[in-house]
């Protein structure tokens, strides 16, 4: 599929839903889910570990639900059954959308969730907490005489190995959004906006079978050299770059796809630009390989930038941000690709791979796919962009 010379209807009457879907994860691999965090639980010296909502309670309980202010949360003792700990409104919400066998702990609209907490735990209980519960909840449960303790380790360590069944919902996410950015690309044209090609890349997303987009970035020429772009619309030119980042969720999991490439005849620097941030997504690929450090496979990368004369760090022309990150459940999620994250490489991590060249207030090249670790170095979800005129091959 080449650049341009379609329409949004046209292209959108292609898309069917996807009919290779990965299967949901299994009650099996909830439960032990739970027992991997009860033993980490346990290494930490906590008695309990408190998981808030989002994405970690997603990853142990099947609840798809967001923080909020009212306490929804996940108690899994290192000896006992899992509580979910809930407002009595949402009972039957919850039901329906929980997949562990769990005691549930229900709390009214005037009672305080802490002194629930507090009550399904021994005096002076260890309590290890998800870093992502709020400080003043927390403050509430010390208040309660519970000793807290950083329950980050029980959970990112459970988190950053992918399972099959993992591997499986991200590879169809990610294939999914790959399939909409060759869509995407060819009802360019000279004068479309930026928002029009948004609102395509939304409804292309949902004529897959996805809800939408996660997320979107279209950006054209001058503004493509800020990473996440500048505000207004933009209209495309002749001889300007398109950079087109984008993902959606399958099962609450994320692909996350960024592809930069010419509409029309653009310059030399950004044909020289382009071929180095290939290079540079290429080494930091090939660098990977279990028992290397995440911080490593950012060093490969800045390496070549470093070679052509960009940089070096966070210097521009160059790379202003980390290689990359974790991804799952969460679009962002540890480990990352950045120097001074020790992280060990492991078969089941899975990163994106994204060492963005930034040249300022020009133009920037961001080619971005995504790896998962294996057993003797890394596989691509998706196969790279091979060319900066021909993205899709």
């Amino acid at each position: 599929m080449t650049i341009g010379g379609s329409d949004s209807a046209g292209e959108l009457a292609g898309l069917t839903p996807w009919t290779a879907r990965a299967a949901p994860i299994a009650r099996a691999e909830y439960d032990a889910r739970l027992d991997r965090a009860r033993a980490l639980t346990e290494q930490a010296g906590a008695t309990a570990l408190l998981v808030n909502a989002g994405a970690s309670l997603r990853y142990f309980t099947g609840v798809p639900w967001g923080p909020s202010e009212r306490m929804v949360a996940l108690l899994l003792p290192v000896g006992g059954r899992p509580v979910v700990i809930c407002p009595a409104f949402e009972q039957g919400t919850l039901a329906a959308d929980l997949r562990i066998d769990a005691d549930l702990a229900l709390w009214q609209e005037d009672e305080q969730p802490a002194d629930l907490v507090a009550r399904l735990l021994a005096p002076g209980a260890v309590l290890a907490v998800d870093p992502l519960l709020p400080f003043a909840w927390g403050q509430k449960l010390r208040d309660r005489r519970l000793s807290l303790v950083d329950g980050t380790a029980p959970i990112d360590d459970c988190r950053k190995i992918k399972s099959p069944a993992e591997l499986a919902l991200l590879s169809q996410a990610k294939a999914m959004t790959l399939e909409v950015h060759r869509r995407a690309a060819a009802i360019l044209h000279p004068g479309i906006a930026a928002s029009e090609v948004v609102r395509f890349i939304d409804a292309a997303h949902r004529a897959l079978g996805a809800a939408g987009s996660s997320f979107c970035i279209v950006q054209f020429g001058r503004a493509t050299a800020f990473p996440h772009g500048l505000p207004g619309e933009q209209y495309l030119a002749e001889g300007e770059l398109v950079l087109v980042d984008t993902g959606c969720l399958v099962e609450g999991y994320h692909s996350d796809i960024t592809r930069t490439y010419a509409f029309g005849a653009v310059g030399g620097d950004e044909r020289a630009i382009w071929a180095i941030e290939q290079e540079a997504q290429a080494a930091a690929f090939a660098a990977v390989r279990p028992g290397e450090t995440c911080e490593a496979i950012d060093a490969a990368a800045r390496r070549i930038l470093v070679a052509h004369g960009l940089g070096p760090d966070y210097k521009l022309p160059g790379l202003p941000h980390r290689t990359g990150h974790g991804i799952g459940l969460s679009i962002h999620e540890p480990a990352y690709l950045v120097r001074g994250d020790h992280t060990v490489l492991a078969p089941g991590m899975c990163f994106s791979n994204e060492p963005m060249i930034v040249v300022p207030d020009r133009f920037g090249v961001r080619l971005e796919d995504h790896f998962h670790v294996t057993e003797t170095g890394a596989a691509w979800f998706t196969t790279p962009q091979p060319s900066i005129d021909r993205p899709f091959g």
